[in-house]
């Protein structure tokens, strides 16, 4: 509906409603018996009344608004637009009476229409609203929402969907734990129980939808929440953000659907901003693998910390030229420059090094896929070791204050090709510490959600696909991080360095694989093994069922951030491991034969001796993981937090 037809619609509505309200007024000012003095003056106080109010409402843009979304600020503008009018039309009768003209209207009249229009007005936009929402929502199929949440958030969601046209849900009731809400009503719909009541609540009101609006509560809260929510049909949805609320940022588009990252129940981490900016800020900083899950996400962290120049370093030109493009949006004034370059090709490596004297490096790249470096163990070689060598020896050569190596859990008491050579590089880059005035350091972490190489990505696109989800054991056992988690922790053991040590960031508890492909699939609103089946296809090669964080030689030591610790720092001199390192070099330079995979493995045994490459065989053997036993282990290395400092 346009302008002129709104005019069309509205001014016969309002000047019935003004006729009604001058009408009434005078009914109720003289008990219903208008005298005749003053009902011969009615006319003119009519006609004065119309013609006054329609301007205010031209002035106020009444007739411009749409008003099926209609609120609190539309009515706000009635009452200004009717009291503008009225103390108008009030002025114009006092000055007739000074103009002798014979028109008396007692000015409690002109109160009474005030309220009379104000009324009248404000039914019959909001009423035009009430019809519109009832004709909008019976032409869709609601979906039954149960939020939890009688705070704030709760009452913002309430508002919003309740309000807004595009809402496809109906909501049955609020669930709160605090027990004086309880039957209370927020926004018209009532608190139906407690978390406790979940499960109940959603068979009983067939709820199809369940939306967490908590986000002020820890995220383990939140995490428990949703472990019960996780056990009904109903799809879970969650609304995050506290600082949309304070702001008034918020909209029913806020409300995301539950991820697994919600499941980790972690806080986030807290950084030392002063402790990173004096190693990053104002520094040539160069990060290895920048295209990479990882190496991306350094960039995105180190770039706040204003670097003099950020130097992104990768073999695959379409990831590094992403990354410099996003870099470029977000940080206009921030010197980029992109190098396209193999660390396997010391030449270049030096070049680079040469060229823009990086001063704090971060080396990201690696091959870490398990099964396939299995199948390569010759490319393992040449870049999760030779590689490292090489960026880490330029390091030394050119001053470096901080090299910073990305390194695995699979690199302890490793059973893979991809977990032994990280170990070596482990080795490497802590025997050049002996030697150098750069803090060489390496930092430990399992998993990371979302990375290339994470279970999450495959597993979503078989839940797309229609199933089956494929894990390779029940029993298998793994730490899980997000990548902005683990890249803030990265970054902040930088700064904690002295130098030759190997730091292990804090996973928080394991996840068994099986049970994060249920999470996965009931996220997705289906049922395991009901809608999506679940398959076991076998221990893949170098795999193994749990994986650890550290060795028995290591130890471990507390660190000033309560999430990251310290291995033992290796007495491997640096002349020690060139001797140990001249098998792997003669097996890459040999040209005359084909190296056997045995040969490979056994020259890892003599670097690595707690590497193990056992057959895998046709049925997996379940060993046994005492979990509680290395959960104690953790706890008891985070209690020395408060009286241990890096030695």
């Amino acid at each position: 509906m346009n302008y002129k037809q709104r005019m069309l619609a509205f001014m016969p509505v309002d000047a019935g409603i003004v006729f009604l309200s001058v009408y009434i007024s005078y009914l109720l000012r003289f008990d219903g018996d208008i005298p005749r003095q003053f009902l011969s003056g009615m006319p003119y106080v009519l006609a004065s009344t119309f013609l006054i109010t329609l301007v205010s409402f031209h002035f106020y843009n009444l007739y411009s608004r749409v008003w099926q979304y209609a609120g609190i600020g539309e009515l706000v503008s009635i009452i200004r637009a009717v009291t503008l009018g009225m103390l108008f039309n009030c002025l114009f009768h006092v000055g007739l009476r000074f103009l002798d003209v014979e028109v008396v209207v007692p000015l409690s009249v002109f109160l009474m229409i005030w309220a009379m229009l104000i009324i009248g007005t404000g039914g019959s936009r909001f009423i035009w609203r009430i019809i519109h929402d009832s004709y909008q929502k019976k032409s869709v199929r609601q979906k039954r929402a149960l939020i939890i949440g009688a705070g704030n958030a709760g009452a913002v969601v309430v508002r919003e969907m309740r309000g807004s046209t595009q809402s496809e849900h109906f909501i049955v009731g609020l669930i709160d734990d605090d027990p004086r809400k309880l039957h209370l009503n927020v926004i018209g719909v009532p608190v139906i129980g407690s978390r406790d009541d979940i499960q109940r609540l959603v068979k009983e009101k067939d709820v199809d939808t369940i939306i967490i609006a908590i986000p002020s509560a820890p995220r383990e809260e939140i995490a428990k929440i949703i472990n019960i929510c996780k056990e009904t049909s109903a799809q879970i949805k969650i609304f995050p953000r506290v600082s949309d609320i304070i702001l008034g940022n918020v909209s029913v588009n806020h409300i995301r659907d539950v991820n697994v990252e919600d499941l980790l129940g972690r806080d986030p981490v807290e950084v030392d901003l002063k402790g990173i900016a004096d190693y990053v800020t104002d520094q040539v900083v160069l990060v290895t693998g920048a295209g990479g899950s990882i190496g991306s996400e350094l960039t995105r962290q180190i770039s706040p910390f204003r670097p003099k120049e950020l130097l992104l370093l990768g073999h695959g030109e379409n990831s590094i030229y992403s990354i410099e493009m996003e870099l470029r949006n977000k940080f206009p004034q921030m010197k980029i420059t992109s190098l396209i370059a193999d660390i396997q090709d010391r030449r270049r490596m030096r070049e680079i090094f040469a060229t823009y004297g990086p001063s704090v490096v971060f080396h990201a790249a690696a091959h870490k896929h398990v099964p396939l470096m299995e199948a390569n163990p010759l490319e393992a070689i040449k870049n999760n070791v030779y590689g490292t060598k090489n960026v880490a020896e330029c390091a030394h050569e050119f001053s470096c204050s901080h090299f910073v190596m990305i390194s695995t859990d699979k690199a302890v008491n490793p059973t893979s090709v991809m977990g032994v050579t990280k170990r070596i590089a482990e080795m490497i880059v802590q025997s050049l510490d002996k030697i150098s005035n750069t803090k060489f350091v390496a930092v430990r972490f399992g998993n990371v959600l979302g990375s290339r190489g994470s279970v999450i990505p495959l597993f979503k696109k078989q839940i797309d696909a229609g199933g089956p989800v494929t894990v390779t054991h029940p029993d298998m056992i793994r730490y899980f991080m997000t990548i902005p988690e683990a890249v803030q922790l990265v970054i902040q053991a930088g700064a904690l360095a002295d130098g030759g040590e190997v730091f292990i960031l804090d996973m928080g508890k394991p996840v068994k694989i099986s049970d994060l492909a249920r999470d996965l699939i009931r996220l997705s609103g289906l049922e395991p093994e009901k809608d999506i089946k679940i398959v076991y296809s076998g221990i893949r090669p170098g795999e193994k069922l749990f994986e650890e964080i550290l060795t028995k030689e290591e130890g471990t030591q507390a660190t000033q951030h309560n999430r990251i610790f310290v291995g033992k720092s290796s007495d491997l001199t640096y002349s020690g491991m060139q001797e140990m390192l001249k098998d792997l070099e003669a097996i890459l330079n040999e040209k005359e034969r084909i190296i056997p995979v045995e040969e490979i493995k056994r020259t890892f045994k003599g670097i690595v001796h707690t590497y193990k490459w056992p057959e895998v065989p046709e049925k997996p053997i379940i060993h046994t993981y005492d979990l509680p036993k290395k959960q104690k282990e953790l706890t008891l290395a985070k209690k020395e937090i408060a009286t241990s400092t890096i030695d």
